[in-house]
């Protein structure tokens, strides 16, 4: 599936977005938000899944401009998340462009991401966005700020992979406690021996012991979202 670009901005920073669509009037509206590494071919095919579950997805932008290897992500993503306000703003700035769309006009909305884009997706429900469902896949699960009580409108799927080091117990315990503290409505699945990145398939070729895929969490994180989409859309 070809996607489409999609011009935005968040104040004077100038984003892309890829659009794609649905064969036939659209469910619901999905904001992707990327791993660090900002939209390539694993979140594209992600966005083409979703038209093919019926959605209109767009792939968010974090940086608006070329991210050149892994080090230089982290020297972007390191400047955006400096200000928890700024990196709000930045998430929202997509799913505005994404809601404000002629054919997404009254759908219900979501957020998925991957890695730091699902911390991302996580940002927009503590920050109280309007969406019904923010869903993390191997996800980053601190944050600069804490939800507040009663601030989390939309539901929580976390899908994580028990043996990801990025993700340590001790965090996804934090995590636990903040969303019983905000009064949230979650869900955790967690994969026993999975590593981070455990959805792309590409994770293996990387050679970075922190990450792998695994066919099974990759098979059952997707049908858990299929699962809550079809009780909140």
């Amino acid at each position: 599936m070809a996607l489409e670009q999609l011009a935005y901005r968040d104040g004077d920073t100038a984003l892309t977005g890829w659009l794609a669509r649905p064969a036939g009037t659209p469910r619901g509206a999905v904001l992707v938000l990327p791993t660090i590494m900002n939209p390539n071919p694993p979140m594209e095919r992600r966005a083409a899944m979703l038209a093919d579950a019926g959605f209109i997805a767009m792939i968010a932008d974090f940086y608006g401009e070329p991210v050149r290897d892994f080090e230089h992500s982290m020297q972007l993503a390191g400047v955006l998340r400096a200000s928890v306000d700024d990196y709000r703003a930045r998430l929202r700035a997509a799913l505005s462009t994404l809601t404000g769309l002629p054919e997404a006009q009254g759908l219900k909305a979501a957020a998925i991401g991957y890695c730091m884009g699902g911390q991302a997706a996580l940002e927009l429900a503590r920050d109280g966005a309007d969406i019904v469902l923010a869903a993390s896949f191997h996800g980053i699960l601190d944050t600069g700020r804490s939800a507040e009580p009663g601030a989390v409108k939309a539901r929580i799927l976390v899908c994580h992979g028990d043996a990801d080091p990025l993700v340590p117990r001790s965090q996804v315990i934090s995590f636990w406690e903040e969303m019983d503290a905000a009064g949230a409505n979650w869900h955790f699945h967690s994969y026993g021996g999975v590593k981070h990145g455990f959805t792309d398939p590409g994770s293996d070729a990387r050679g970075v012991p922190a990450i792998s895929y695994d066919a099974s969490a990759d098979r059952q994180s997707w049908a858990s979202l299929m699962g809550l989409f079809a009780e909140v859309f």
